[in-house]
């Protein structure tokens, strides 16, 4: 029971929760830059090769702003006991009635804030540059009202990755640079759900998985300069093996179940996914370029979320997520010598699967516009500025769950949203 617990509190903690916004600069032009653009320091995320076109010291830090506006609806979601008392040979079932609650509020704080620093340097007048990136590829915060009718799916969800990229880039000649580095990443998890007591009338139960861990990973990328001033970039940036430990906390428990109340050590694999990026670029005029870029993201990786306790058992969910794609494509104009003016689109596809969709991570497709400005304010300092809004499209969540054998819910929600950002950065250059 404790398993069965355990595992419908950790409804679904991964999804479509990459954070694409890795570049204030690059937002401004819906990321089709990528691989390709290498016209900032934020190139070591995307590309490290792009760090040779980069010369002397740079530096560019910054963060984004998320204002998102996501809501649950309920289509009728009810909730099923088996009676205890039996009719003939076949037991009773009692009717479907309605989860009683509300639509659980906008989950979302009023700002999410998405914070990145890169720098990179040429090691003198050689053909080698070596960079460092600090940022977070992945994260998600949600808390739902107490009673939200979709509380046994989850309350609350929250997870951060801290992603520490040591790189380097190599010029190998004037038409090709390759580059690298590692990825080394900190990931912390918290989810929270309640659990509906097996007799009518009784008081929800509480649980909550929390778990953290560091691992490895790695990316490397080629940039080629052709003829015309055509750019073409490819990059590849590895999956990262998470093995979290935590605990699994039980509250609420009463009379004969009280022993289940209290804390378990528990460990939980999870992978999170890599992608391949190619990118080109090309100049339109002396003054305007065009940009475009595809992403492939290998999310079929994480199939069920798999929770293990100490005595080897091991609680599953299926999630069954699809691997996903972006494209995008953007305009960059050179205004003046200290005003340059982008602008682009992209669609990025959801990984969700329609038949296991959870509210922990309320997504669909997505479609971006956005513009954006970088501003000279001296030889050495350049303000970059971007505006971006994201429709989302609208998910319907249509799924069983089974607690305590006796009770089952099943979900009827449609998720909507949309998401507007506003980023900031300074590029430093000695």
């Amino acid at each position: 029971m404790a398993c069965a617990a355990a595992g419908a509190a950790c409804d679904a903690r991964a999804g479509g929760f990459m954070l694409q916004e890795q570049s204030q600069l690059e937002i401004g032009r819906a990321f089709s830059g990528g691989a390709a653009a290498a016209d900032d320091p934020s190139t070591i995320f995307y590309n490290p090769a792009g760090m040779t076109e980069l010369p002397g010291i740079q530096i560019a830090t910054g963060a984004t702003a998320l204002f998102i506006d996501s809501h649950q609806r309920d289509l009728g979601s009810t909730i099923t006991r088996t009676t205890s008392v039996p009719l003939g040979p076949f037991p009773t079932f009692s009717s479907p009635i309605p989860i009683s609650g509300g639509n659980g509020g906008n989950p979302f704080a009023p700002v999410v804030p998405v914070p990145t620093t890169y720098a990179s340097a040429q090691i003198g007048q050689s053909r080698l540059w070596l960079g460092f990136g600090l940022s977070a590829p992945f994260g998600l915060k949600l808390r739902y009202a107490p009673d939200f009718v979709g509380r046994y799916n989850s309350t609350y969800s929250n997870m951060l990755t801290l992603n520490a990229q040591p790189s380097f880039a190599w010029r190998v000649n004037n038409s090709l640079s390759i580059g690298g580095g590692l990825d080394i990443q900190y990931a912390d998890v918290t989810l929270e759900g309640a659990m509906p007591s097996a007799a009518a009338g009784g008081s929800d139960t509480k649980a909550k998985l929390s778990g953290d861990d560091i691992a490895l990973g790695w990316n490397a990328g080629v940039l080629l300069k052709l003829d015309g001033g055509l750019r073409i970039g490819l990059h590849y940036r590895s999956q990262v093996k998470h093995d979290l430990k935590g605990k699994s906390e039980l509250s609420g428990f009463s009379g004969a179940l009280s022993g289940l109340n209290g804390s378990t050590p528990i460990r939980s694999p999870l992978t999170l996914p890599g992608s391949i990026t190619a990118s080109i670029s090309f100049p339109l005029d002396s003054k305007t370029r065009f940009m475009a870029t595809g992403r492939h993201y290998n999310w079929s990786v994480f199939d069920k979320l798999r929770v293990v306790f100490p005595d080897g058992t091991v609680s599953a969910k299926d999630y069954q997520y699809r691997d996903s794609w972006s494209l995008s494509a953007g305009l960059e104009h050179v205004r003046s010598d200290r005003l340059t003016l982008r602008a682009g689109a992209m669609f990025d596809r959801t990984p969700t699967n329609p038949a296991f969709l959870s509210t922990r991570v309320p997504d669909g497709d997505r479609s971006w516009l956005s513009t954006g400005l970088s501003y000279r304010l001296s030889p050495h300092l350049t303000l970059n500025a971007s505006y971006a809004h994201v429709f989302i499209e609208k998910q319907t969540l249509v799924r069983t769950e089974s607690f305590f054998g006796p009770v089952a819910v099943d979900y009827r929600l449609q998720s909507s949203g949309n998401v507007d950002m506003l980023a900031t950065s300074v590029t430093a250059r000695f």
